[in-house]
């Protein structure tokens, strides 16, 4: 029996690919009469260009990477959409062991504290004299690329001139630096617990340290796709809400380690998987630490796809200089997150939703109920600055950020 809709999926073999390899295996995607096809790719650059020329439907992207699209900073640059995320937190700052030993001695904090471990980074910086450090991202419009640089300049480095950024697949990061050409990355799981393991490597930091609750990759749809097939789509974010709430129940954790671990997904073996899922991650030197929401599948609207996300991406391209701040381009970056899609697939199964599309990045310091009826947990969501982002005051947030 054919299914109503089929819908070939791109993706790369990180943890947060979860939704999509649940929804496939576990049946999710088959009760919302999807055949959905998983296509595994070595790195963003060919699933954008998949998605570009329709070999994709659909695809596991990077969150910044729809928005840099639609404002032409890449090409060949399909249209694109986000009507859902895939989910909060996954990344790390992964260093050398000789970096982190540097790091220690000047007061870089044993539980991965951003401030303390950005300004020892900062003195280790200083006393290279002008040899810069680098560092690995996994492409310039990633979370990984703006996270980094958003840590790194509130610590008082200059991503730009103190140290160098470039550019590797994730799959590449820990040899990369076993072999010297790079001091550090920041990427996705499972590549830092794989680079501690096999590399000697120590975690400097995470991102549910750098930013709480702070969006990493999301479902990026080709718009002609979407214009065209609104009913599979909407089945698609029905099937992977389902796999979200599968995925993020603790029982499910070492099921769902082994399924991505399959040759197929990351390939990894499970129990490099594991750390990441259960917030217990070996840091380095034969430590291991808990750390609260490392990796958040469905908790605190983790699948929503907040405006506010979207437009702090975009407030992250302006201040890198990867595009000149008009209106007209503060508006691409706006209409990209849908979550109007999004309310309108779930609606029939009566989840709680935000209200609201946007809200203030940063302002929440602790778990907060939200809605009438406070089903819905929000938060904490800080910056480790203590910073504020406003999405309805963009001028402003643009205009007080420095380049460091």
């Amino acid at each position: 029996m054919t299914s109503t809709h089929q819908i070939t999926a791109g993706f790369l073999p990180l943890l947060d690919s979860a939704l999509l390899v649940v929804a496939k295996e576990r049946g999710f995607a088959a009760e919302q009469d999807i055949e959905l096809t998983l296509v595994r790719e070595r790195s963003w650059a060919t699933i954008r260009d998949r998605l570009a020329v329709s070999h994709f439907d659909v695809a596991h992207i990077l969150a910044p990477m729809p928005i840099a699209c639609n404002l032409g900073l890449t090409a060949p640059a399909p249209r694109m959409i986000v009507p859902m995320a895939l989910g909060l937190g996954g990344n790390a700052v992964t260093v050398s062991a000789g970096l982190w030993s540097k790091m220690a001695e000047c007061g870089a904090s044993p539980d991965l504290d951003a401030r303390s471990s950005g300004l020892a980074l900062r003195k280790v910086v200083d006393n290279r004299k002008g040899e810069r450090l680098r560092f690995g991202v996994v492409h310039p419009y990633s979370g990984h690329n703006y996270e980094l640089r958003y840590w790194l300049a509130a610590s008082g480095i200059d991503p730009d001139a103190d140290v160098e950024i470039g550019i590797l697949p994730p799959p590449d990061m820990a040899d990369a630096m076993t072999s010297g050409l790079i001091d550090g990355y920041c990427a996705g799981e499972p590549w830092n617990t794989l680079g501690v393991l096999h590399s000697g490597a120590h975690l400097a930091t995470v991102k549910a340290a750098i930013w709480k609750s702070s969006p990493e990759k999301v479902l990026g749809v080709n718009s002609r796709w979407a214009d065209g097939h609104p009913e599979a789509l909407a089945a698609l974010l029905r099937a992977l809400y389902g796999a979200s709430l599968w995925s993020a129940d603790t029982r499910n954790h070492e099921e769902l380690a082994n399924l991505l671990a399959r040759p197929a997904y990351v390939d990894r073996p499970a129990e490099s998987l594991l750390p990441a899922l259960t917030g217990l991650l070996q840091i380095g030197g034969g430590e291991t630490l808990s750390i609260r929401d490392f990796f958040v599948p469905n908790a605190k609207a983790a699948t929503f796809p907040w405006k506010s996300h979207a437009l702090w991406f975009y407030t992250q391209m302006v201040r890198w200089e990867h595009i000149r701040h008009t209106p007209e381009h503060q508006q691409i970056a706006n209409d990209t997150y849908r979550p109007d899609i999004y309310r309108n697939a779930l609606k029939a199964l009566n989840i709680a939703m935000p209200a609201a599309s946007s809200k203030v990045e940063g302002a929440l310091q602790v778990e907060t109920p939200v809605g009438s009826s406070g089903a819905l947990t929000l938060g904490p969501d800080g910056f480790f600055d203590g910073g504020l982002f406003d999405p309805a005051d963009v001028e402003s947030y643009i205009a007080r950020q420095a380049r460091i």
